[in-house]
C-alpha cells in the first residue's frame, strides 16, 4: 500500500531539521556573513525561476504541494535548482545552498551542502515511489481506459501548473501536443499491461 502523502510529507520536514534545516524552508546556520557570501554569483543574479511567486511564503507553498503531490516547498525547489545548475562534473550543491534565498523567494536561510543533497535524495525517492505506485495502477486493471485519461488529464494540469510557477512558458499547441503524446503511450501502457495479465491467467 502506497504512503499517505501528507505522512510522507511529515517525515520529510522531520528531515529537514534532521539536516540542520526546519521545516519553513530555513536552515539552522547562525554564522556571521562573510564579504565573501555578500558577493552573489552572475549566474544567480540572473536566475528568472520562481518570479511569479515573488513573496509567497513557505508554509502556503508547502500547503499547496502537499494537497496535490507527495513532495514538500524544499524538495521542489532544490530538485529545480538541482536540474539548473549541472555541470558536467556535477550538481553546484554548495552553490545552490549558500545562495538559496536569492534562488528561490520562499526559500529563507542558507542549506549546507549536505542538507541539499539530503532534499534531492528525498525528491528522487519520492518520484520513484510515486512512479511505481500510478504505473501498477495502470497496468493492473484497476481503471477503465476512461478513468485513467482523466487522471492523466489532472495530474499533467498539476505538472503544468508548476513549471508554469517556475517559468516555463508554455504554449497552447505544445500543450496539446504533450497531453496527446502522453495519453497514447498511456493506453498502450494499459492495452500491453491487459494483453500480459491474459496471457499469465491462461
Amino acid at each position: 500500500m502506497a504512503d499517505d502523502p501528507r505522512a510522507t510529507a511529515d517525515a520529510s520536514d522531520a528531515d529537514d531539521a534532521a539536516a540542520g534545516g526546519t521545516t519553513d524552508g530555513s536552515a539552522a546556520d547562525e554564522s556571521p556573513p562573510t564579504d565573501d557570501e555578500d558577493r552573489v554569483p552572475e549566474d544567480v543574479r540572473k536566475y528568472e525561476r520562481f518570479k511569479k511567486i515573488d513573496g509567497a511564503q513557505y508554509d502556503r507553498v508547502n500547503d499547496f504541494l502537499r494537497d496535490r503531490t507527495y513532495i514538500t516547498a524544499r524538495e521542489w525547489a532544490i530538485a529545480r535548482l538541482c536540474a539548473d545548475f549541472r555541470t558536467e562534473t556535477g550538481v553546484e550543491m554548495t552553490k545552490i545552498g549558500e545562495n538559496l534565498p536569492e534562488l528561490v523567494p520562499f526559500m529563507t536561510d542558507t542549506y549546507t551542502p549536505q542538507a541539499v543533497n539530503q532534499a534531492r535524495a528525498s525528491f528522487e525517492d519520492k518520484v520513484r515511489q510515486a512512479g511505481a505506485t500510478f504505473l501498477y495502477g495502470a497496468m493492473c486493471g484497476f481503471f477503465t481506459a476512461e478513468e485513467l485519461d482523466e487522471m492523466m488529464y489532472e495530474v499533467t494540469e498539476v505538472a503544468k501548473f508548476l513549471l508554469e510557477v517556475e517559468g516555463v512558458d508554455l504554449a497552447v499547441a505544445e500543450e496539446l501536443d504533450a497531453e496527446d503524446r502522453i495519453s497514447n503511450v498511456m493506453r498502450e501502457v494499459r492495452e500491453s499491461s491487459a494483453d500480459l495479465r491474459e496471457s499469465l491467467d491462461e
